[in-house]
């Protein structure tokens, strides 16, 4: 009975702990971009960080390759 008592008593202080602290934090807005976040990923040795490094190099690929599109377009009457 005792043993119930103290495992009850355990699970309530740790329930307690878990709440938030109340200082803001985690409702506080990322302030780093996407973009700077994946560069983060990527450049950590973390596992799946070559894929996250290729999927940024073909978004830049991309983003150049409409801009020259873009500019063909504007040159041409």
């Amino acid at each position: 009975m005792i043993m119930r008592l103290s495992y009850v008593l355990l699970v309530v202080v740790l329930a307690g702990c878990g709440g938030a602290s109340g200082d803001g934090q985690a409702n506080r807005p990322d302030t780093l971009t996407r973009r700077q976040r994946d560069s983060a990923i990527g450049a950590s040795g973390l596992p799946g960080a070559q894929g996250v490094r290729g999927a940024i190099e073909a978004q830049d690929s991309a983003a150049a390759r409409n801009r020259r599109l873009d500019s063909i377009a504007r040159e041409r009457p």
